[in-house]
């Protein structure tokens, strides 16, 4: 029987593998709870020893680079801290923005209150995040996020500054709501007892990643696609409401 691996494998060379990661797995180690399942354990069945560079958040999806070497761990790390990786999400959020796009440079403090979030904080550490808006669509709209730092949970704190929450966020929306199509679509005629949602784990996804090849300085760009779910979700919202956060 073939196994159900939380990931797919995007890009990989000596130096590199970049893989695209289901929602609900850690990326690396976790403090709080050391035995859950790991991306970088799992993938090393396949491709060996992987040196973590950074991490995107257990119920994000999409793209994670792992080194090969330490040498490779070396440099990737050090562009990361110098902010030299461009980074793009995609998240569906509730509620439509005045703004077509902001900045937010608010300060945030990481493990903040007694759930572990992330909250603006004065004595917190410095934080920048590009926000954009893609378009609106019935009661969501869709948001293309691009940190240039990279805390904790940092696109879900600043959004949340702003007044908007991404849609099934189990930290820091008071709606947990799952997306399903008879709550969007007026002509809908199934049985509410017996339908499947769209979508019911937290909108956020890594789309994409930038950056310079720790070995030979090329630069490149990985597009994660979109998991099942997530892409359903779009692709219905495309159709009820024209707009599509991949067109």
């Amino acid at each position: 029987m073939k196994q159900n691996l939380p990931f797919t494998e995007i890009y990989c060379d000596d130096s590199i593998v970049v893989l695209n990661k289901a929602s609900g797995i850690l990326t690396a180690a976790d403090r709080y709870d050391v035995d859950a399942p790991r991306l970088d354990k799992i993938a090393s069945e396949k491709y060996g020893k992987l040196f973590a560079v950074h991490r995107i958040d257990k119920d994000t999806s999409g793209a994670i680079i792992y080194a090969r070497t330490p040498e490779a761990q070396r440099t990737l790390s050090i562009a990361f801290e110098k902010r030299q990786v461009d980074k793009t999400y995609h998240a569906l959020v509730h509620g439509r923005p005045l703004w077509e796009e902001t900045t937010v440079t608010l300060r945030l403090l990481v493990n903040g209150d007694q759930r572990h979030r992330t909250v603006v904080n004065r004595t917190g550490k410095d934080a920048e995040t590009y926000f954009r808006c893609i378009g609106s669509c019935g009661p969501y709209s869709w948001i293309e996020a691009k940190p240039k730092t990279g805390r904790t949970h940092q696109i879900r704190a600043h959004l949340s500054s702003l007044g908007f929450c991404i849609v099934c966020d189990p930290l820091y929306s008071g709606n947990q709501k799952p997306v399903r199509l008879s709550d969007i679509k007026r002509s809908w005629r199934g049985d509410i007892y017996e339908e499947r949602p769209l979508l019911s784990r937290l909108a956020l996804h890594a789309w994409k990643v930038k950056v310079r090849h720790p070995v030979t300085g090329e630069e490149m760009t990985f597009t994660a696609p979109y998991s099942k779910d997530l892409d359903s979700t779009r692709k219905q919202l495309a159709k009820l409401f024209g707009t599509d956060p991949l067109a």
